[in-house]
């Protein structure tokens, strides 16, 4: 658990406020508790949900750099990295507007209680990924949700012009660009991730059908 009445550290390499970290110690209450009763992450991870979680998550709103807009967060299950971003951004990117989608309703039902018990304004949206409205969004994020490729014709629809797309990546990454190479030209850039050794965070910008 996080220290209270402090700003907390996650991974090492993220402070954040004390409201933000009440913030982040309700989700995670909300996560143990919800995830008894469906499978929103592997119960097995949730002993390490700190590091796991919420640190991986809290990465990608801090490579981000992005303070205004909308931010994205396709197949949000769980809330990860949304609701995180979304927590964090309450407090330092209140211009910041993050949308969830989650088509599964009661992973959509889990992620509007994380909104209403944290007291964050994060938008879910419980439609599939090509059905919503383009979000025209400066930042578009997905974690464990399909091949890169994949990702990319997700976010086509959704990313506004200069947007970027957030992906975490294990260590197929690599397979994955290439195999993306088929359909799309890009010219991905490979963070490595604080949290997970081997794993990173592909930040690609303009891309375009092959």
């Amino acid at each position: 658990m996080s220290p209270s009445g402090e700003s907390m550290r996650l991974g090492g390499s993220l402070d954040v406020s004390r409201e933000t970290s009440d913030r982040l110690e309700a989700y995670v209450a909300l996560l143990r508790k919800w995830n008894s009763k469906i499978n929103l992450v592997s119960a097995r991870s949730m002993d390490t949900v700190w590091e796991r979680h919420v640190a991986d998550s809290a990465q990608v709103f801090r490579l981000s750099q992005c303070r205004e807009g909308v931010w994205g967060d396709l197949g949000s299950g769980g809330g990860l990295p949304g609701s995180v971003v979304a927590i964090i951004a309450a407090d330092e990117a209140p211009l910041l507007r993050v949308v969830l989608v989650e088509s599964d309703i009661r992973k959509a039902a889990f992620l509007s209680e994380v909104a209403r018990e944290c007291g964050v304004a994060m938008d879910v949206v419980a439609r599939r990924i090509e059905e919503v409205e383009p979000l025209n969004a400066q930042v578009i994020s997905a974690r464990a949700l399909a091949p890169l490729s994949q990702l990319l014709h997700f976010a086509r629809r959704h990313v506004a012009t200069g947007g970027i797309g957030l992906f975490p990546k294990g260590a197929s990454v690599h397979t994955e660009i290439e195999a993306a190479r088929s359909e799309w030209r890009f010219e991905p850039r490979l963070h490595a991730s604080q949290t997970n050794p081997g794993s990173f965070i592909v930040e690609i910008g303009d891309f375009k059908r092959v």
